[in-house]
């Protein structure tokens, strides 16, 4: 058991820690028409992954099969880590490093498909001047990587910014969105015999919610997935909760956690 509790955390450590650069790494590895698509589908995978691990519950989660269940993710690990060679650097961080850099200037001539070298610099200056929007006032040498986060917060210019981007990965850890997953159970008795069931219903709304983000990303104003989500999330909350209280049905609290997760799949959770 002491075994399983520290290879969950781990396992727990490495998913958070993955969580935070992936999305960064393919930020800065796409271009700026497919930046949203790109960020919206790591949570895309993210939640295909939970979707899949809901439906091999069914046959392994079991007093034989639970090993086997354990083993998947040994596996996954594996993949990814024959998949790291073909991994490349970022360019941005390279040229945050050495604006001269002729490895990012390699690496940018083969994600965009360039051929000539005016091309090429052109797209390096796009990495060189957005860095140094970003950079504070009382350090413009230094990229925004290597800002400290007080420095950011006295800079008028990015201040903004960063109370913005702290309030949203607040408000997505904050909202409510992993009691419904980790309860959702409770919200199906009576209605649904089996539980693991129910959890994958979840799971796959989840799914075709956040592919409904992904095709809405590129077309839709960033500003007004916030505002729907955060205000479907608030209604089907309210309306949740009324439901538990026995003012509605549980086919109603059933209609009200799909929309919950509906609405967060749109806009908190691939931001």
């Amino acid at each position: 058991m002491i075994f399983i509790t520290v290879a969950r955390f781990i396992i727990g450590f490495a998913s958070g820690f993955s969580s935070v650069l992936v999305p960064i790494y393919l930020g800065e590895l796409a271009p700026p028409t497919l930046r949203g698509t790109l960020g919206t589908l790591t949570q895309f995978c993210l939640v295909t992954g939970i979707f899949v691990s809901d439906l091999l519950a069914f046959p392994f989660a079991t007093e034989k099969g639970w090993r086997v269940l354990f083993s998947v993710t040994a596996v996954a690990s594996v993949i990814q880590i024959l998949c790291f060679p073909f991994l490349i650097e970022s360019p941005r961080w390279l040229l945050g490093r050495d604006r001269s850099s002729r490895r990012a200037r390699h690496i940018i001539k083969k994600l965009r498909g360039l051929r000539y070298d005016h091309e090429i610099e052109i797209e390096v200056n796009h990495f060189v001047s957005a860095s140094h929007k970003q950079a504070c006032d009382n350090n413009e040498e230094n990229t925004s990587s290597k800002v400290a986060f007080l420095a950011m917060l006295m800079d008028k210019q990015i201040r903004k910014l960063l109370v913005c981007s702290l309030v949203l990965q607040m408000a997505q850890q904050l909202c409510g969105i992993n009691a419904v997953f980790y309860y959702s159970t409770m919200f199906f008795e009576g209605l649904i015999d089996s539980p693991l069931l129910g959890t994958t219903l979840v799971g796959g709304v989840n799914v075709v919610a956040t592919y409904i983000a992904l095709l809405l990303m590129e077309n839709t104003n960033r500003r007004t997935l916030i505002l729907w989500s955060a205000g479907g999330m608030f209604v089907s909350s309210v309306m949740l909760v009324v439901c538990l209280l026995g003012y509605f049905s549980k086919m109603a609290s059933l209609f009200f956690v799909i929309s919950f997760v509906s609405f967060f799949e749109i806009g908190l959770g691939p931001m």
